[in-house]
């Protein structure tokens, strides 16, 4: 990998880093790599969460909301169906 790109300093707990140590000689991969990757996925799932609470309120200024009772009757109707095809597996 190049060398580009600028430093973090994170501090860490003992166990994290230990763990850190036993994953990076397995795969053989530097700590760095194992931050990078992490933090590209968790990055990655924070857009993700933020891209739908907006698309979310968007739905909510639009109007498109369901009442209490809606969604317990469709979440009811949900595992009522899982159920049946449980038993039917």
């Amino acid at each position: 990998m190049s060398e580009d790109g600028r430093v973090v300093t994170a501090r860490l707990p003992d166990d994290l880093v230990e763990r850190m140590d036993v994953v990076a000689e397995r795969i053989e991969r530097s700590k760095s790599w194992i931050v990078r990757e992490a933090v590209t996925e968790w990055l990655a799932e924070e857009q993700r969460r933020f891209d739908l609470t907006m698309e979310a309120l968007k739905s909510v200024d639009e109007g498109r909301t369901y009442s209490h009772e809606e969604a317990t009757e469709h979440f009811a109707a949900r595992r009522k169906a899982r159920a049946k095809a449980a038993r039917a597996a």
